[in-house]
């Protein structure tokens, strides 16, 4: 029986040479984006994976970063988790060497009812988390791929159609715009959450669109402070979020409903700068059972000795935003049913996609490639063939025990925080008040998060 064959738009390609060099490779890596990269570099140095042939496809130009003091508005939130990879792969170093600023502590508050849960200490060692410009994170680990000698990398190619194998068949055929045909025992599709590979698979894909837009920018802090603490607001028409960058500057993620997003994208910088601190400060008309529910459950829990939010500080005010930073996405979730097919596997948003609120989203991609990295060295050194499809639904079953749990509790407070009957704001912020009370509760939040 023929392979099936599906047209696609593109398939990602980049390099460190103009053309294919080969013919056949063991793995070829679909999308040279930070979560693709990651994967081929993780993947590259991990010695039990040293004698495959690796190829690393993207579609676009490979991009230069220049380290300038203007910051890109585009930054990603990295747990401990995906820190200790970037760092077991050396991509750390160059990260290090140019800028990051590290999370100590993080506070969320309800804007309705301003029920408040905090996590960290400012004065802490270990810290929450780490804000890396996107730009910076992909230039770093393209940086430590050029060290890896079983990788290839290959830019502005792309495809016009996959073969899949079928039966007995056993390779991965890609057919290039120019005609040229390569072929992989194992594909890893990394192309994002309009993936083409997915599409190849065929798999079932449940996606919705929030009606949110997430706006981005530049913004400067009115003075000069340590700001080491991550900000988050659940505003009735969804969360703002200030995410620390330096002493002066922190970078703006605010979650909108369309017709206010493009409000906020028309007005003046002058408007606009006005319009963060507002809903940041804006105080909202408060219910008096609320009120006084949250007031008796303050109570409840100092009776117990139990933490209160006594240690609340207030976010730093905003003077300017950096010119030209304001942009905004649509905001959406998805999520494939399976992760994986013969020769095939998603990693990163082509298998999941999740609203932002929680800086979630890139980590659990680098939680993929830490997995599958896992499991394709267990995989050889048992002496198995690297698309065995036993180890591959290993990954797919470990990650999608973690990633459900995590996207379902995702959606499942941003439906809860987008809603101002008065019953939900109650329950939602005794749950607040509770999980910051209960240590136990707490550090589960913190360990899931991690």
């Amino acid at each position: 029986m023929k392979s099936q064959k599906f047209p696609i738009a593109a398939v990602r390609a980049c390099a460190y040479s103009d053309s294919v060099s080969k013919t056949h490779y063991d793995i070829i890596i679909s999308g040279g984006g930070m979560i693709g990269s990651s994967l081929a570099c993780t993947l590259g140095k991990n010695t039990r994976l040293s004698n495959k042939r690796i190829l690393l496809l993207e579609a676009g130009k490979e991009k230069s970063y220049s380290f300038t003091g203007k910051y890109s508005n585009r930054v990603v939130s990295l747990n401990p988790a995906t820190h200790k990879l970037l760092n077991d792969i050396n991509a750390w170093s160059h990260i290090k060497n140019s800028r990051f600023a590290a999370v100590k502590r993080l506070q969320v508050w309800d804007a309705i009812s301003d029920a408040c849960i905090t996590f960290g200490d400012e004065n802490a060692i270990e810290d929450i988390s780490y804000i890396v410009e996107n730009d910076l994170l992909l230039d770093a680990v393209s940086k430590e791929l050029k060290n890896v000698n079983n990788v290839e990398v290959i830019y502005n190619t792309r495809a016009k159609e996959y073969s899949l194998p079928l039966h007995n068949e056993d390779k991965v055929q890609i057919t290039l715009e120019n005609g040229s045909s390569i072929t992989c025992s194992l594909l890893l599709g990394c192309d994002g959450f309009n993936s083409h590979v997915r599409k190849a698979m065929q798999t079932q894909y449940v996606t919705w669109n929030y009606n949110q837009m997430g706006i981005v920018a530049t913004m400067e802090l009115s003075e000069e402070i340590q700001n080491v603490i991550a900000w988050q607001r659940f505003l009735p028409t969804g969360p703002i979020a200030f995410l620390p960058l330096n002493s002066k500057q922190s970078s703006l993620v605010w979650s909108t409903v369309p017709d206010e997003a493009k409000k906020l994208l028309q007005i003046s910088e002058a408007e606009f700068v006005d319009a963060i601190n507002g809903a940041m400060y804006q105080t909202y008309q408060h219910s008096n059972i609320i009120d006084t529910a949250t007031k008796i459950f303050d109570n409840f829990v100092r009776f117990f000795n139990w933490p209160v939010d006594m240690s609340r500080r207030y976010p730093p005010k905003i003077s300017r935003i950096e010119e030209g930073s304001r942009a905004a996405f649509p905001l959406g979730f998805g999520h494939a049913a399976s992760y994986i097919s013969k020769g095939v596997a998603l990693v990163g948003d082509a298998a999941h996609r999740i609203h932002p609120l929680a800086g979630q989203g890139v980590n659990l991609g680098f939680g993929d490639i830490i997995c599958l990295n896992e499991v394709l060295g267990n995989a050889v050194s048992c002496g198995s063939v690297i698309n065995d499809l036993s180890y591959l639904k290993e990954y797919e079953t470990q990650r999608q025990r973690y990633n459900v749990p995590t996207m379902l509790g995702v959606d499942g407070l941003y439906r809860l925080y987008n809603n101002d009957f008065a019953p939900v704001v109650l329950l939602r912020s005794l749950g607040l008040q509770a999980t910051h009370a209960i240590n136990p509760v707490k550090d589960k939040v913190i360990d899931w998060a991690s």
